[in-house]
């Protein structure tokens, strides 16, 4: 038998299934499509578990007493579908430092709402951010989108950067 699907393995998977469920519905295929998905890898003392979005505010709050203090690694699944019908795909993997937050702290920012709308149950671009001690690798993956890993996966499609940017995004603020 096979055992475990790795973490890695699992958002590439989960990111697939969203860009071909969006690709289905597309008006056209000349529409590039991004399908993304994370999970956080973390090592709580019992051996290693992958975790998405918490269910509710009491998992939240299960999973920042055994995130803080910790350091855990933040996946995020990344799958281009071409204009035609190339598809290209790649993970992410940034490891992240959790504070030792207090009881006080955990309760709070859970009270907030936003753990519960991402992966790992933080953001390091929102209120979670001062929790979030340090990262080593890639920033916008933990944001969600790899901007480097975006680009090569362009790249790798026939698509560059630049050809993205619309001539009144670029003037938009002028």
């Amino acid at each position: 038998g096979t055992g475990p699907v790795p973490a890695a393995e699992q958002v590439l998977l989960l990111a697939r299934a969203k860009a071909r469920d969006v690709r289905a519905t597309a008006r056209t295929a000349a529409d590039l499509v991004l399908g993304c998905d994370s999970m956080l890898e973390l090592d709580d003392g019992t051996g290693p578990t992958v975790v998405g979005k918490p269910a509710d505010a009491a998992e939240a709050a299960a999973r920042w007493r055994a995130m803080r203090g910790r350091t855990g690694v933040l996946h995020t699944g990344h799958w281009l579908i071409g204009t035609g019908t190339d598809e290209v795909g790649a993970t992410s993997s940034t490891v992240v430092h959790f504070a030792d937050l207090t009881d006080a702290e955990i309760d709070a920012y859970v009270a907030t709402g936003e753990p519960l709308h991402v992966a790992g149950a933080f953001t390091v671009d929102g209120l979670g951010g001062p929790f979030v001690t340090g990262i080593e690798g890639d920033h916008h993956g933990v944001v969600g989108l790899s901007l480097p890993l975006l680009r090569d996966l362009l790249g790798q499609v026939g698509v560059t950067v630049p050809e993205l940017w619309s001539t009144t995004a670029l003037t938009a603020g002028r």
